[in-house]
């Protein structure tokens, strides 16, 4: 049986290659052959691994989008459906929208909700509008007096107008001279349609 010795790599030289004993020419071939193959590994091989890669993360990708676009076409007639809903349900909110004809006329309604809830009239005024992206703002500041149940009988009767109004920034004040009197004052605010006139 062979014995190992390692004083036979002692002294190794490269330039003397052809003098080493076989053993260290062997472990050179091998350490050079190990080199060669990762080399090579690194230089073909990983490349196309890391392109197999993306492939099946592009192939995951294709098949979500199949199954996405078969999903919306099998159930194609349901979205068909839901859209014209939808488009239904946009139209009918259009409408309760106040064309420029009933805007005056909205000041009339509320008048007329308030005094047949009770209250008295401070200030019923337009302010500036306010225009958004898709719609026009049209704030109204309202000052009345009344009793308190008479507020909440106001709010109900604005609520149930035909054509959109909602009321904001509410502050409730007792009149000095009589504490059964109260002050209310809030911003009403209705809108209008941006891109054309909703009848």
């Amino acid at each position: 049986m062979m014995k190992f010795d390692a004083s036979q790599f002692d002294n190794l030289e490269l330039d003397n290659i052809g003098q080493w004993p076989a053993a260290a020419k062997l472990l050179l071939a091998v350490f050079l052959a190990v080199a060669v193959a990762f080399l090579g590994y690194m230089a073909l091989i990983s490349d196309q691994i890391k392109q197999l890669d993306r492939g099946f993360v592009e192939e995951g990708t294709l098949k979500q989008s199949y199954r996405t676009k078969y999903h919306v076409a099998a159930n194609l007639d349901l979205f068909r459906a839901q859209m014209v809903e939808a488009e239904d349900t946009f139209a009918n909110q259009l409408r309760s929208l106040p064309n420029s004809h009933e805007i005056p006329g909205l000041l009339d309604d509320i008048t007329f909700v308030g005094t047949t809830s009770g209250l008295d009239f401070v200030k019923l005024e337009w302010q500036p509008e306010i225009s958004k992206e898709i719609y026009i703002e049209l704030p109204i500041d309202i000052e009345v007096i009344g009793s308190y149940h008479s507020f909440g009988q106001f709010v109900s009767k604005i609520a149930g107008l035909p054509r959109i109004v909602t009321l904001h920034d509410f502050k409730i004040k007792i009149k000095h001279d009589d504490s059964k009197t109260l002050n209310l004052t809030l911003q009403a605010k209705t809108y209008r349609y941006q891109q054309g006139t909703a009848e």
